[in-house]
């Protein structure tokens, strides 16, 4: 039983398109994923700092345009917080990550295959 022409070509550039989105989509993925560990490297680094204060050290926190005082045991919970959630999102965007290069690879395969069977 063979396909006809025109459906196999539907598949082909369904497949096609969905390999193209996937790939679109790790970039993205790959961007942000480095993006968050800039940022949890840099909080990392803060914190370090922040910890090597004596306690009464004066710390102030941006907060717009503006510095507020606040207390060094406080800064250190807030930053200690925001590593925790970046983290999180780090793990999370790593699974988004492997699902989409499965995705792409199983797109790309079963192109391959369309082709190879096609051929015979």
């Amino acid at each position: 039983m063979s396909i006809p022409n025109e459906a196999l070509q539907k598949l082909v550039q369904e497949i096609e398109t969905q390999a193209i989105t996937a790939q679109r989509d790790i970039n993205a993925v790959k961007a942000a994923l480095t993006s968050k560990q800039r940022e949890v490297r840099m909080l990392e680094l803060t914190s370090t700092e922040v910890n090597h204060l004596s306690e009464d050290t004066n710390v102030y926190e941006g907060v717009g345009k503006m510095f507020m005082f606040a207390p060094i045991y406080g800064v250190q919970k807030h930053l200690e917080s925001e590593i925790t959630e970046l983290k999180s999102d780090i793990s999370n965007l790593n699974k988004k990550l492997h699902y989409l290069e499965t995705t792409h690879k199983n797109s790309r395969e079963h192109i391959d295959q369309i082709f190879k069977s096609r051929g015979r």
